[in-house]
């Protein structure tokens, strides 16, 4: 497959987005990246199941790059709390592996388009209930925080998405400000990303029919396009979560995902 001029418009429009959202929502992107990589590698003849399986490979390589443009920028203003990356990191890299070593390329792609639908559906419910919890609700101890970073990393690695759809949720409901669990999300962004990278490389060896430019499931082209302009915009979100209505922006955007989530839903079916 050719990279054309187009191509790289596409791949460039979907960076600065994906980036910019990363930042602002500490969602790493991925539920936005996922649906037009598999558009873009879909109308370029790649087969729907291995499109979507490369989407979410590749989306989750680039959130290594974004994560760290973004967590440098919320960590300026203090806003990470690295006591709790501390705890739940060990969790997500065990998670990760099993789901992107293991789960995820026994899993056919329609059946991980379905999932990653409901999942996106499920998280813009969240951001739509805007649920507070009793005061009394705190983070749980080292063993529920290890545990809890497993299921991240887990779901993670099925949906190519950095976990800011569970870990956000998750540390909203244990009393964590919003504009903290939006930057701790995206300093756990890296992890994530890292060690479900090596699952998919690993795991996407002994695949067939992937395109040229493919490093195991990971489109290396839309990676590099991807990266780089995410990693432009990652900042200048961070810093508009600090200065913007979050609230009323999650609920826009959890609109957005519906319709995202609506696609691959009917992706899946049809694959």
């Amino acid at each position: 497959m050719s990279i054309t001029p187009w191509i790289i418009l596409e791949l460039a429009a979907l960076g600065l987005g994906s980036g910019f959202l990363a930042g602002l929502l500490g969602i790493g992107g991925g539920m936005v990246m996922v649906p037009f990589i598999t558009i873009i590698l879909g109308e370029r003849g790649v087969a729907p199941g291995i499109a979507v399986k490369m989407a979410i490979a590749t989306s989750m390589a680039t959130i290594m790059f974004t994560s760290i443009s973004s967590v440098r920028a919320h960590h300026k203003r203090g806003a990470v709390r690295w006591d709790i990356v501390r705890h739940l990191a060990p969790g997500i890299v065990g998670g990760s592996l099993i789901a992107s070593m293991g789960v995820f390329a026994l899993l056919k792609g329609a059946w991980l388009a379905i999932f990653f639908s409901v999942f996106v559906a499920f998280s813009a419910t969240q951001m739509f209930l805007d649920r507070k919890p009793p005061p009394s609700r705190q983070m749980p101890g080292t063993v529920g925080q290890v545990g809890a970073g497993g299921l991240i990393g887990f779901l993670s690695g099925l949906v190519g998405a950095g976990g800011g759809f569970i870990s956000v949720p998750f540390m909203t409901w244990c009393n964590v400000a919003i504009h903290n669990a939006v930057a701790t999300s995206a300093a756990l962004g890296f992890p994530i990303a890292v060690s479900n990278v090596v699952g998919y490389v690993i795991s996407g060896r002994s695949a067939s029919d992937l395109p040229s430019g493919s490093f195991g499931y990971i489109w290396l082209p839309g990676l590099l396009v991807i990266a780089v302009c995410s990693m432009l915009t990652a900042p200048l979100g961070a810093k508009a979560a600090h200065a913007l209505p979050v609230k009323r922006l999650k609920r826009v955007f959890a609109t957005i995902l519906y319709a995202l989530g609506a696609y691959m839903l009917w992706k899946g079916l049809h694959a």
